[in-house]
């Protein structure tokens, strides 16, 4: 079925109720990946002056390249009541699988290169202003995405075999040219062979290239209410569709590219390979299994966000 015209992105649930901002918030933990390189080495400083001018002591993190895991973790272990990422959609990612509904409320600065999830919470601003915007007016939701194989993704996922050139991707990102040469050239050789299975909420199987879900946080074709993921089949048989799937989706809409077939909304998708399949999930790669199951959930995570009229 093909979702009517876009809506916006649906609103989030309401977390149960709570007090203001300070009441809630007295133990704050913060990540700022730093060696991402869409982070100044300023930031930590900036970070803690801006908690202090709203009144809080908060603890900063700035791991080290090699140590983003680590410092996370910790960051979680110390159960705060609020958890801050100046980081990519990856880092939330992992910082929501760490949480879960139960833990700490999540804050999502923009720290990435994408940054698909700030944008949904915050809108088009800065860190900074989105973070002094979110501590005066922020409100705690239940954001809702995708498991797939107890991973859990926010923004969005794709199966298949362009999914391989993700790891090409970060380590350009990195500044490793040789190891992302020789990523780009091993997925360019598998990026147009191989095809999934797939069923959509029990449906018939049918056969595709590629999938890509996307949450509803930042789907602009989920009409408001519904709950599920958004899902297109991709159809990449050359570097000439993977071009048409970048310009229209810098030009108006991915989805108006002759490399999309069936675009739908599923609560249940069952994705089947010849072997274990690439993904990406929220810019992460992983390595699923030749049989996958990709759930939507409305309670992957706490996030603090705007309220929905000005997000």
């Amino acid at each position: 079925m093909t979702p009517p015209a876009p809506q916006g992105p649906a609103p989030l649930k309401a977390a149960p109720a709570a007090p203001g901002v300070a009441g809630r918030f007295r133990r704050i933990e913060v990540v700022a990946n730093v060696a991402s390189g869409g982070v100044s080495e300023d930031a930590p400083e900036e970070l803690a002056k801006i908690f202090a001018d709203f009144g809080f002591a908060a603890h900063v993190c700035a791991p080290a390249k090699d140590d983003l895991s680590n410092c996370l973790r910790a960051a979680v272990d110390a159960a705060p009541d609020l958890l801050v990422t100046l980081a990519g959609d990856g880092t939330v990612r992992t910082a929501a699988e760490l949480c879960g509904p139960d833990g700490p409320t999540i804050m999502a600065l923009p720290g990435g290169t994408v940054n698909l999830l700030p944008r949904a919470l915050y809108g088009a601003r800065s860190w900074q202003d989105a973070l002094s915007v979110a501590l005066a007016e922020g409100e705690t939701r239940l954001a809702g995405g995708g498991d797939v194989e107890g991973r859990v993704f926010l923004c969005g996922a794709m199966l298949g075999a362009p999914a391989l050139w993700a790891p090409a991707r970060e380590a350009v990102r990195y500044r490793e040219l040789r190891l992302a040469w020789a990523r780009a050239r091993r997925a360019f050789q598998r990026a147009f062979s191989g095809r999934l299975r797939y069923s959509l909420d029990g449906g018939p199987r049918r056969k595709s290239g590629a999938l890509s879900f996307i949450g509803p946080l930042v789907s602009r074709r989920l009409p408001p209410g519904v709950d599920g993921l958004e899902v297109a089949a991709l159809e990449v048989g050359g570097a000439a569709d993977l071009v048409g799937l970048g310009l229209h989706a810098l030009m108006d809409d991915w989805r108006n590219a002759g490399a999309v077939g069936e675009v739908a909304v599923c609560r249940l998708a069952r994705v089947w390979g010849a072997e274990s399949i690439p993904a990406i999930l929220d810019g992460e790669s992983v390595r699923l299994k030749a049989a996958a199951e990709v759930r939507y959930r409305p309670d992957i995570v706490k996030v603090l966000a705007l309220p929905q009229a000005a997000a």
